[in-house]
C-alpha cells in the first residue's frame, strides 16, 4: 500500500520559500505520493454567512450540502492521506491568514471533532505530522526574542483534529543569515524530528542559521 503525504504551504513567496523548498525535500526523502494544497496559488474562498449558520444548526446539514463543499474537500484530503507536513512562515507573532482559514474550513463541529463534556475529541486518525515554521527574526534564541503564538495555537488545532504528537522544525533568523539556501536546507535535514528521517541523517542538536 502507498503512503500518502498531504503537504500544506502557506507562504507566499511559494516555490521559493525556504520552509516549502524544506517541506518538499523531506516528502521526497519519505517517498510514497504526495498532495500539495498551495493556499497561495489556489486561495481559499471566505467563509460565507451560510456556512457560519450551518456550524451551529441542531442537526449537521449532510455532507453532500453545496455550502459545506470546500470545507469537506479538504477534510477529505487529511482523511485521503496518511501523513502530515505544514509548511507556513510565523507573520506578526501566528500563523498567516491563508493558513488560518484552512483551518476554519478543516476544524468543524461534527465532522472532525465532536463536543463532548470533557471537552473537544478528535474524530479524524492521528498521522505522522510536521510542521515546518519560518521566521525572519528570532523567536526561542538570540537577544531579540519574538513571541510565538503560532505553536500552541497548531498544537491545540492539530489536537482537535485527532493529531496528537505533531513535530514543529524552526528555521529562524533567516532576514540576517548568510547561509546559501542549499545549506540551509542540508543542516535542516539533519535536525529533522524522529519519524521524518528515515532517509536522511539526524543529529542531536538543533538546526541554527549561522550569521
Amino acid at each position: 500500500m502507498t503512503i500518502r503525504t498531504l503537504l500544506v504551504t502557506a507562504s507566499p513567496h511559494r516555490d521559493e520559500a525556504l520552509g516549502n523548498r524544506l517541506a518538499r525535500k523531506v516528502a521526497s526523502l519519505m517517498g510514497g505520493d504526495l498532495l500539495v494544497r498551495d493556499l497561495v496559488a489556489e486561495p481559499l474562498a471566505p467563509l460565507t454567512m451560510d456556512y457560519a449558520q450551518a456550524l451551529t444548526l441542531r442537526e449537521p446539514l449532510p455532507r453532500s450540502s453545496a455550502t459545506l463543499a470546500l470545507s469537506e474537500r479538504l477534510i477529505e484530503e487529511l482523511e485521503s492521506t496518511d501523513r502530515l507536513i505544514i509548511a507556513t512562515p510565523m507573520h506578526n507573532f501566528g500563523m498567516p491568514a491563508a493558513l488560518k482559514l484552512w483551518v476554519d474550513y478543516v476544524l468543524r463541529i461534527h465532522r472532525t471533532f465532536a463536543p463532548t463534556p470533557q471537552g473537544k475529541v478528535g474524530l479524524l486518525a492521528d498521522r505522522p505530522t510536521l510542521v515546518i515554521v519560518s521566521s525572519g527574526g528570532f523567536h526561542r534564541v538570540g537577544e531579540s526574542r519574538q513571541p510565538n503564538f503560532l505553536t500552541p495555537h497548531l498544537e491545540a488545532i492539530l489536537e482537535t483534529l485527532g493529531i496528537r504528537a505533531p513535530e514543529f522544525l524552526y528555521l529562524e533568523g533567516l532576514v540576517m543569515c548568510k547561509q546559501s539556501p542549499e545549506t540551509l536546507i542540508e543542516n535542516a535535514l539533519d535536525a529533522l524530528p524522529a519519524g521524518f528521517d528515515r532517509y536522511a541523517s539526524r543529529s542531536d542538536k538543533p538546526w541554527h542559521c549561522l550569521r
